[in-house]
């Protein structure tokens, strides 16, 4: 059973840091950059830093919308922009740098109305975020998909230290990157790859129990593998069209932490979940039942 995703596109400036910061939101699942609404329709950067196509840099977000509202996505992302700026944002100037809201379902239309209206109230200055349905969209260039995680020096009018990540002080870069960012370790790199102990297997944000020892086989991926979580219930399944294929995402129900992605090509065409070592953390049988007595008495 696949979780309903919904879709937003916003255009805010170079969509570098847009994208790295709406990646970072807690129920966000994907996020795309690329241009939209446009007259050509073989759009390249350099045809649209021309500022002839009439493109906006956009990014594509995919969330979950029982984990975040799409107002408060909005809310976050005029936090970020300057959306009474026309055809510039921070340094960058053109067309292709106008802020813009464009969505995908008609249901999603009236909430992105009201929102502007609401914002226009409060502000004696005019509003000039473009709202409108999607017209087209494409994708932009490789080398641009998650830019400032390639390039963590790389330019960004985007304050990306604005979000509140108290929740994942815990978490060191590496559990941070994969399971909030979507990344993925190395093949054979992670800690419970050629792991066999007995014992169970937690969400690394929440400690919400994900897998168990009994589950767990040698794959040969590089990852470890499983043959199912503790319960159905607590993992979600998403569609992910990264990389130009087709997967399914594995996330964690609560957390909506990415664990990584589910394959049937287990022994006997069985399910295999390929999870990062990142996104977990063991507990070892013999500390289980006082580990879990422990989490219900909190």
């Amino acid at each position: 059973m696949f979780t309903k995703q919904n879709v937003i596109y916003l255009a805010g400036g170079c969509f570098w840091g847009v994208e790295a910061f709406m990646s970072r939101l807690k129920g966000v699942n994907q996020t795309e950059v690329g241009y939209a609404n446009g007259n050509d329709l073989a759009p390249t950067y350099e045809k649209v830093c021309s500022g002839k196509t009439g493109h906006a840099e956009t990014v594509k977000v995919t969330y979950n919308p029982e984990i975040i509202a799409l107002e408060e996505i909005l809310e976050k992302f005029f936090g970020i922009i300057d959306p009474y700026s026309k055809n510039r944002q921070g340094a960058d100037v053109g067309t292709q740098y106008r802020t813009g809201i464009y969505w995908q379902e008609d249901s999603q239309k009236n909430t992105v109305l009201q929102f502007l209206a609401r914002k226009q109230k409060e502000s004696s200055k005019r509003i000039v975020t473009e709202a409108r349905p999607i017209g087209s969209f494409y994708p932009a260039e490789e080398y641009h998909q998650k830019y400032l995680e390639k390039n963590p020096q790389g330019y960004c009018h985007v304050d990306l230290n604005s979000i509140d990540d108290e929740e994942f002080s815990h978490l060191s870069r590496k559990e941070f990157e994969i399971t909030q960012l979507a990344m993925t370790e190395p093949p054979f790199s992670g800690e419970y790859d050629d792991f066999f102990e007995d014992g169970i297997y937690e969400d690394v944000v929440d400690g919400e129990v994900l897998f168990s020892s009994d589950d767990k086989f040698d794959s040969g991926c590089g990852w470890p593998a499983f043959s199912k979580p503790v319960s159905p219930e607590v993992i979600t399944r998403h569609r992910d069209f990264s990389y130009g294929t087709t997967r399914i995402e594995i996330r964690s129900a609560k957390a909506n932490s990415h664990l990584g992605h589910l394959f049937h090509d287990g022994p006997g065409g069985s399910p295999r979940y390929c999870i990062n070592s990142n996104a977990l953390k063991f507990i070892p049988q013999d500390e289980v039942e006082e580990y879990l007595s422990n989490k219900k008495q909190r």
